[in-house]
């Protein structure tokens, strides 16, 4: 009786699900934190833009009392 080898070569289906799904899983954690950062960094700005306009005002208000 001859024996059968199993000589394939490739990957399961349930191997592929499994690698995808684990992708998927660090795309949408990369995708929140970087979506985090550049919430901060809008708000950084603001909070710059405010605090330019202030010292232009002030800036102002001595030279006019010069």
């Amino acid at each position: 009786m001859k024996k059968i080898q199993k000589n394939r070569k490739g990957f399961t289906l349930v191997e592929m699900v499994l690698v995808i799904a684990i992708i998927v899983i660090l795309a949408a954690v990369v995708f929140f934190t970087v979506a985090d950062y550049l919430n901060a960094a809008k708000s950084a700005t603001v909070k710059l833009s405010e605090h330019n306009s202030a010292i232009a005002e002030g800036t102002a208000d001595i030279s006019a009392n010069l």
